[in-house]
């Protein structure tokens, strides 16, 4: 299997799940969704070709990646336990939500601070992400980041 076939083509989130949704999510959501299928590696562990459409969505407070082929055929699933991102995404948020507010009214000082934390808190959640998919869906950084963001859209209301 060729590297470049180990890859998503298609993503579709469950918006049954997102229940709010402001401009700024919004925007984090379509920037990660075109740089994700702009470059990703995203290998399901199994005897199966790509390239990949993939439903990112929440099933009975748990994670499921839905994967299908370019066709259609539905491929595998995988299922991963919500617990472990709860704290991570909440405090993600929080510091988004900061973030933003101070873009409109703080010094170039406090907004940087409050970057470095969101970027630090997102590389956590990318990293806990790969951890979790480890021996079931094989990925690179960038593509464990972008799904993150992802996630965060889907677990919004955590």
């Amino acid at each position: 299997m060729t590297e470049a076939r180990q890859r998503i083509t298609k993503i579709d989130l469950d918006e049954h799940t997102v229940v709010r949704r402001n401009l700024d999510v919004e925007h984090e959501r379509s920037v990660a969704i075109f740089d994700l299928l702009d470059g990703n590696v995203f290998a399901p562990v199994g005897d199966f070709a790509g390239p990949y459409h993939l439903h990112l969505g929440l099933e009975e407070n748990r994670l499921a990646f839905d994967i299908r082929s370019e066709a259609g055929e539905e491929l595998t699933k995988v299922v991963l336990p919500l617990t472990p991102f709860r704290g991570i995404v909440k405090d993600y948020f929080t510091v988004c939500e900061s973030y933003y507010a101070a873009i409109k009214r703080s010094s170039p000082t406090q907004i940087e601070a409050l970057d470095m934390g969101r970027r630090a808190l997102h590389n956590e959640g990318s990293q806990l992400l790969a951890e979790r998919l480890e021996g079931k869906i094989g990925l690179d950084l960038n593509t464990a980041r972008r799904l993150f963001t992802l996630i965060c859209v889907l677990h919004i209301r955590a």
